[in-house]
């Protein structure tokens, strides 16, 4: 996994890059600012201001190493230099919601006897999921978690990324929360973790917030049971998205 210009520098939002190939509604650019999603998280969006105008790139797709930038207008060619835009209202809606599905995970984790996800997705629209292996708990308990994630965010906890040697990481407890996905080590054999000072820290390769308190109030909706041990959680941010029953 490459350390991404959106880790290195997370508020840039408009820089210069170079077409470097190119194909029908399609381009690879010579330095990206878009996170390209990943474990669960939707990709960034956003634009490309070329010498004919804007042209919206709606989604990321990787290929081995190449990273491809799918353009709204399929049928669009694009060459030479052009002003990349991102979408940061889009970004932060994102990195507020995975910054959140790390708290509620800490508070899983805690709470549930280092109960691990199993699944995972961060949404562009302002809802999320999250599988934990969870048996024979009482959705009440689950819950109930809405009110520690939100003094999280009342409080404000700093949330920056740090960099482990990989045998670290494999031999320290919790790090590692995910029962099916966990981040590729970067080329010089390093884990990206996010650390959300005084309460998580785990290994993680998507965009997040700087601090808790950046992040809309958090909502636990509608929670079901998908099998024996898998216990989902649906989840939004703000007082616009209406509570699921469940």
């Amino acid at each position: 996994m490459p350390i991404y210009l959106c880790h290195e520098r997370p508020d840039l939002d408009t820089h210069i890059a170079s077409v470097v190939d190119a194909r029908p509604g399609a381009v690879v650019l010579s330095r990206s600012a878009f996170h390209p999603g990943g474990g669960g998280q939707v990709s960034d969006i956003g634009s490309l201001e070329t010498s004919s105008g804007p042209v919206a790139v709606t989604r990321i797709e990787l290929d081995g190493d190449t990273t491809w930038h799918i353009l709204g207008d399929k049928s669009a060619i694009v060459d030479g230099d052009v002003e990349v835009r991102i979408d940061m209202d889009h970004r932060r809606r994102v990195a507020s919601l995975h910054t959140m599905s790390h708290v509620l995970n800490a508070f899983v984790f805690e709470e549930f006897e280092g109960s691990l996800v199993t699944g995972a997705q961060i949404n562009g629209d302002g809802t999320g999921r999250m599988d934990f292996d969870l048996s024979q708990i009482d959705n009440d308990r689950l819950r109930a978690l809405e009110a520690p994630v939100n003094n999280t965010i009342k409080h404000g906890h700093t949330v920056k990324s740090v960099y482990v040697d990989v045998d670290e990481a494999a031999t320290t407890h919790g790090l590692v929360r995910s029962l099916s996905v966990a981040p590729p080590p970067t080329r010089d054999g390093r884990l990206r973790l996010i650390d959300i000072a005084g309460l998580d820290r785990q290994a993680c390769g998507g965009t997040h917030l700087s601090n808790t308190a950046e992040s809309p109030p958090f909502r636990i909706g509608k929670i079901e049971n998908k099998g024996k041990r898998n216990r989902r959680v649906r989840f939004t941010l703000g007082a616009e998205h209406d509570r699921a029953a469940g």
